[in-house]
């Protein structure tokens, strides 16, 4: 029976909640795994099976972070934008929220206001799972917006490889600019680029 709640394990990307776990035999089985370090509690009533996510780089987002929507670094890594691999998930959530965070896998809070949480999110099946990302205009915006915080290189190089894509949406790109208020730098970039 224990290979059954190890399978569960991985058909969930390597994560548990105490509400998946229907009965007092699996909870068992759930308590001499965790005793026996083969899972780890990251946090409570969330369990993580760390082989079952060795070949995998996605996280299940809503799990660790309810409500939270991959950004940064991850999406953009995620939609070929940038060569570099995040260290951790950067993940946004609603300004003033509080979210413990696990020990395993890193995550990189970034507290924004919930129009902006809320603008351009959108839903990838990524590994097997069901992502809450910002789609590829947001997150070039996001990119042109904090561009202080992650340098003009790496600035440059999103909007690159964004303006070098056959699937880019110009229009969409810049109404989220114009509702981020970022539409007049935007503009300036984008018409030096091309």
């Amino acid at each position: 029976m224990e290979t059954n709640i190890i399978e569960r394990f991985h058909k969930n990307g390597g994560y548990l909640t105490r509400k998946e776990i229907r009965t007092e035999k699996q909870l068992y089985q759930l308590r001499r795994l965790t005793e026996e370090k083969i899972v780890k509690r990251i946090k409570p009533g969330v369990f993580f099976l760390e082989e079952a996510t060795a070949s995998k780089i996605m996280i299940d987002v809503e799990r660790i972070v309810p409500e939270g929507v991959l950004c940064y670094y991850s999406a953009w890594f995620h939609y070929g934008l940038t060569t570099q691999i995040p260290q951790q998930y950067h993940i946004a959530v609603v300004k003033n929220r509080r979210v413990k965070l696990p020990v395993f896998p890193p995550v990189q809070l970034h507290y924004w206001q919930e129009k902006y949480v809320l603008l351009g999110k959108e839903y990838r099946i990524i590994e097997n799972l069901r992502v809450p990302i910002f789609d590829l205009e947001k997150s070039v915006c996001d990119a042109v917006k904090f561009r202080n915080k992650i340098g003009m290189d790496v600035c440059a190089e999103i909007l690159q490889n964004y303006l070098a894509r056959k699937d880019r949406d110009l229009t969409k790109l810049m109404r989220y600019a114009k509702d981020m208020r970022i539409g007049n730098i935007m503009q300036t970039y984008v018409t030096i680029q091309l």
